[in-house]
């Protein structure tokens, strides 16, 4: 009856992680079952998906929000013509400000401005948090109280980090946005033109 029981819980999570589009906390997989799985059993069973699934073009990982099957590098390059819609192209600007903020945060809009030695546009922050990737957590008790930025828990799941402090070398962090996900400058424009859309384009 335990093994039937085991068996049941272990077919139910692999079909819920493999449904659902975003990451399932150990709490809600838990309660997939009733009575609720313990901890310790719970993690029995994501050790034998990931066992099942290895060699495979998923993965089970473990994000900062949950778990969750996600593409291997090579299939996603093998798949990614597959896709409807392009992955965004985003310019210089934006991956410069989402490093700042990754790894300097807390930081204001003006530290930003500071380090870069260039305006920020509006629509750079904009599009970051549009991507999910950035948000307001506070503002800064300083004169006008300047909102300050901060990365996301989707920013650390879409990158496949379980914390901050995973972050690699600064020079390495091209390698965790895929290709895809970047353009070269054109131009070397000592500040940001307003009009910037944040995907590399001028209006």
């Amino acid at each position: 009856m335990t093994e039937s029981f085991s068996s049941s819980a272990e077919t139910l999570i692999e079909a819920a992680l493999l449904t659902q589009n975003q990451s399932l906390s150990e709490r809600a997989l838990r309660h997939l079952v009733s009575p609720p799985l313990s901890a310790d059993k719970l993690i029995d069973i994501l050790e034998t998906l990931q066992c099942r699934w290895q060699n495979r073009a998923l993965k089970l990982v473990q994000t900062h929000e949950g778990w969750r099957f996600q593409l291997t590098g090579d299939a996603f390059e093998r798949l990614s013509h597959l896709e409807v819609q392009r992955t965004p192209r985003y310019s210089r600007a934006v991956l410069e400000t989402l490093a700042i903020i990754a790894y300097q945060q807390p930081v204001t809009r003006g530290d930003i401005e500071a380090i870069r030695g260039v305006a920020v546009s509006s629509t750079v922050l904009q599009t970051l948090q549009d991507r999910g990737w950035i948000e307001i957590i506070g503002q800064r008790d300083s004169l006008g109280r300047p909102n300050l930025w901060a990365t996301t828990g989707d920013f650390l799941s879409d990158l496949q980090l379980s914390d901050l402090n995973q972050l690699p070398p600064l020079t390495e962090l091209g390698e965790l946005i895929l290709p895809d996900f970047t353009e070269p400058a054109v131009s070397n424009h000592t500040a940001e033109e307003p009009s910037d859309d944040g995907l590399g384009t001028q209006k």
